[in-house]
């Protein structure tokens, strides 16, 4: 799985934070930050306790989730503004969003993009993800320079990675970067037994990242950091800091992901760093 010379950053941590998603509402959650100046001032608390990337999800002027290509580009221009996060946006969405308007988020320009490796049942919906439609999102990410994280809900989503790189090549910056998404209702479950059959179906030279949903929240951040990998939390994955406890905010989730880190002897690296990792464009 690992190269014979490790990657630089490969001796640290690389913490993403998701901080809103498409799933939760505000009413609900009234931390979540769906306002551009509340993810700025989310991307900025986060970066100074320990982040190097953003997952995006942008929300319209009624807090809904969309896709809306101008407040997309808006987004993207804010981060990189006021901080040196590396930017990610979703180009999952929501469920219910046509194809053509998740392949339309590229156009936004962001340093790396999400790209689901296949179709899952998502709590009582289906999160679809055509075979046809992951090549397109592979080969628009190659031609734009995005960096493509590799989102993988459960092991046969694996093969499929192999065989998307295998017939059509290698991702912009020339490396690959999946994160295992797991806890999903429908997907593989949040456990150190999963992660480890995970592991082993890893492309080689690869490396990864764990996001547990919800409960497997904690536990898969602990196993990730103990098999070398890195870790994604923040608020779309989970609103519960421990039994009884709801999150603060999404710093409170970084900095927790940022001690363990730093217990385990692989402190988080910065956005600098987390660029040479993923192969991002400087």
């Amino acid at each position: 799985m690992s190269p014979s010379t490790p990657r630089p950053g490969a001796h640290g941590t690389l913490i993403t934070v998701a901080p809103t998603g498409a799933e939760l509402s505000k009413s609900a959650v009234p931390a979540l930050p769906v306002t551009p100046e509340e993810l700025v001032r989310t991307a900025r608390d986060c970066e100074r306790v320990g982040a190097a990337m953003i997952h995006i999800h942008v929300r319209d002027e009624h807090a809904r989730p969309t896709l809306d290509l101008g407040l997309l580009t808006e987004a993207v221009a804010a981060v990189r503004e006021h901080t040196r996060l590396v930017v990610q946006l979703s180009t999952g969405g929501a469920v219910t969003d046509p194809e053509a308007d998740r392949l339309r988020v590229l156009d936004a320009l962001p340093d790396s993009a999400s790209c689901t490796m296949g179709t899952v049942n998502f709590g009582d919906d289906v999160f679809l993800n055509r075979w046809g439609f992951v090549v397109e999102l592979h080969k628009r990410m190659q031609e734009r320079g995005i960096v493509p994280e590799y989102e993988v809900f459960d092991l046969g989503q694996l093969t499929a990675l192999r065989r998307l790189l295998d017939e059509h090549g290698l991702p912009a910056g020339g490396h690959v970067h999946l994160d295992l998404v797991m806890g999903v209702p429908g997907g593989m479950p949040g456990d150190l037994e999963t992660l480890a059959a995970a592991l082993r179906l890893v492309p080689e030279g690869a490396t990864f990242s764990a996001t547990g949903v919800g409960r497997s929240s904690l536990p898969v951040l602990l196993s990730a950091l103990a098999a070398g990998g890195h870790v994604r939390v923040g608020m779309e994955d989970t609103t519960s800091y421990a039994r009884g406890e709801k999150v603060k905010d999404n710093a409170q989730l970084v900095a927790r992901a940022a001690g363990l880190a730093r217990i385990a002897q692989r402190p988080p690296i910065g956005p600098d760093e987390a660029r040479v990792l993923l192969g991002v464009a400087v």
